[in-house]
C-alpha cells in the first residue's frame, strides 16, 4: 500500500507526545508499506528530517516559520488572525507556500491513503483532489479549548480561549465529516466524535509505548522525589504544574517537608523558570537528551492536568519504567487504566496530595503499583502491535472509502 503521511510542525525531534505517537506509528507502517513523509517544519541547522530518509521511501520537508509561543511575533499573528473565522492554532500552520507544495506533489503522485496527522494539518490538504483521506486526531481539540475557558481566571485569556473554542469547534466538525475515515486515540474521543458524525467512520488507535526503550531502573530512584515530564510549551502542561505547585505541593510538604519536584520538558516559559528560581526544591530542566534518567529518579510520577485531550503518552512511558503514577482523571483520560490497580486517580488537591504522601511513605506499595503498570503496557501496548493494527485499518479504509460526506448538506466549508 502506498501511503502519504502529512504532518504540520515536523515529525522530529521527538520532544512531545504527538510527535512520538506519529513517529512510532509511521515507522511501523514503513516496515510493510511504501510511506512518504510530507512535513512542514522549522528551518534550523539541527533539523533531523534528513535522517528519516532511511526510514521512509521519501521525505519532503517544507521549511515553515512558526512564531514561538508568547513572542511578539506570536501576538502579532494572533491579532491579525482575529479578523478571520479561523482558529489561530490552525491558521498559523496553514501557510500558502506549504499548501501549494502539497497540491503540486499530489498532482504528480497518487496514493492509496493520505494520512492527515492532527487537525491543523487538515487545512493543508487539497480536498478537491481524488484520494482516501484519513484524519488522525490526537485529541478532541474543541474540548481542550472549552476546558481552558472553564479554568481560565484572567478575563482576557478567557475571552481568547472562548474564541479559539468556538472557531475550532466549527472547523473540527467540518474536517471530521469531510474525511473518508477518522482515527481517534481513545473510546472517550470516539464517543465525542460520534455525536455529530457516523461512528462507523471512526477507528480507535490506542496509545502505545516502546517497552524496550522504557524499562524499570529501580536502583536510581531518589527518596521523596516527584517527577513530571512533558512539553512545557503546551499550555495544559504548564497550567497543570502551576496548579500542582500552588494547590497540591504545599499539602504534600506539610507531611513530607523535603519533597522535591522535577519538571522535565522542552521550552519552559520564563514564568515557570522564575517559579523554580524562587523555590530551590523545584527543578525545571528544559530540553533534555533523554527523559529516562529523570523518570527513573522519581519516587512518584505525577500528572496534575486540569485541561487536556486525547491520551497522555507520558503516563505509559512512566508505567513502562515501573513507576507509581498519580494523576487527575483528565490526565489519564482515555487510557485503559484502573485506579488502585495500576495507577492512582485523584481530582481534589487534598486527595491528590494524600495519595502522593502515602506512596512516598510506602515503598512496597510503590513497587506493587509500578509492577502492575509495567505489566499492563508490556502485554498489550507496544508500538509494533499498535502500528500493525493501524496498517489494517488504513488498508480497509483504502479499499472501502466512504461517500457519506457527499450527502451531508448541513456541513458547510469553513472560511480558510
Amino acid at each position: 500500500m502506498k501511503i502519504l503521511w502529512v504532518k504540520s510542525g515536523g515529525l522530529v525531534p521527538l520532544d512531545h507526545g504527538g510527535k512520538i505517537r506519529s513517529y512510532q506509528l509511521a515507522r511501523v507502517l514503513a516496515q510493510e508499506h511504501d510511506v512518504t513523509l510530507f512535513a512542514s517544519c522549522l528551518p534550523t541547522e539541527e533539523d533531523a528530517h534528513g535522517e528519516l530518509k532511511d526510514l521512509f521511501s521519501r521525505v519532503i520537508c517544507v521549511p515553515t516559520e512558526i512564531p514561538r509561543r508568547n513572542s511578539p511575533a506570536d501576538y502579532f499573528d494572533y491579532a491579525r488572525n482575529l479578523i478571520s473565522l479561523r482558529p489561530y492554532c490552525v491558521a498559523k500552520y496553514c501557510q500558502p507556500h506549504v499548501v501549494r507544495e502539497l497540491r503540486q506533489h499530489l498532482q504528480q503522485e497518487s496514493y492509496d491513503v493520505i494520512v492527515c496527522d492532527f487537525l491543523e494539518t487538515a487545512a493543508l490538504i487539497p480536498w478537491d483532489l481524488p484520494g482516501t483521506r484519513v484524519l488522525f486526531t490526537h485529541n478532541v481539540e474543541a474540548q481542550i479549548w472549552q476546558r481552558h475557558v472553564h479554568v481560565a481566571r484572567n478575563p482576557v485569556w478567557k475571552a481568547a480561549c472562548w474564541r479559539e473554542f468556538r472557531t475550532i469547534e466549527r472547523i473540527e466538525r467540518y474536517y471530521l465529516r469531510r474525511a473518508e475515515h477518522v482515527l481517534a486515540v481513545s473510546e472517550v474521543d470516539r464517543a465525542v466524535f460520534a455525536r455529530f458524525m457516523d461512528p462507523s467512520k471512526i477507528s480507535v488507535i490506542p496509545t502505545g509505548v516502546d517497552v524496550e526503550y522504557f524499562r524499570p531502573a529501580p536502583e536510581t530512584e531518589q527518596p521523596n522525589t516527584l517527577v513530571f515530564t512533558g512539553s512545557m510549551d503546551w499550555m495544559p502542561n504548564e497550567d497543570g504544574i502551576y496548579y500542582f505547585v500552588e494547590k497540591i505541593l504545599p499539602l504534600i510538604r506539610n507531611e513530607v517537608p523535603d519533597a522535591k519536584l522535577w519538571v522535565v520538558g522542552r521550552r519552559p516559559t520564563e514564568k515557570l523558570m522564575r517559579l523554580a528560581e524562587r523555590d530551590s526544591t523545584i527543578t525545571v530542566t528544559g530540553t533534555v537528551p533523554d527523559i529516562r534518567p529523570y523518570i527513573a529518579k522519581g519516587s512518584v510520577y505525577v500528572v496534575p492536568l486540569l485541561v487536556g485531550g486525547g491520551t497522555r503518552i507520558k503516563i505509559f512511558e512512566a508505567m513502562a519504567m515501573g513507576k507509581a503514577v498519580v494523576s487527575t482523571t483528565i490526565g489519564a483520560e482515555g487510557l485503559p487504566v484502573v485506579s488502585g490497580k495500576n495507577i492512582l486517580l485523584a481530582d481534589e488537591p487534598r486527595q491528590f496530595a494524600s495519595e502522593v504522601v502515602t506512596l512516598l511513605r510506602n515503598p512496597a506499595r510503590r513497587r506493587e503499583l509500578g509492577a502492575a503498570a509495567r505489566l499492563l503496557v508490556e502485554k498489550n501496548y507496544s508500538w509494533n502491535s499498535v502500528g500493525r493494527y493501524l496498517g489494517g485499518v488504513l488498508t480497509q479504509a483504502a479499499s472501502h472509502p466512504s461517500s457519506l460526506f457527499e450527502h451531508d448538506t448541513d456541513c458547510l466549508h469553513p472560511v480558510l
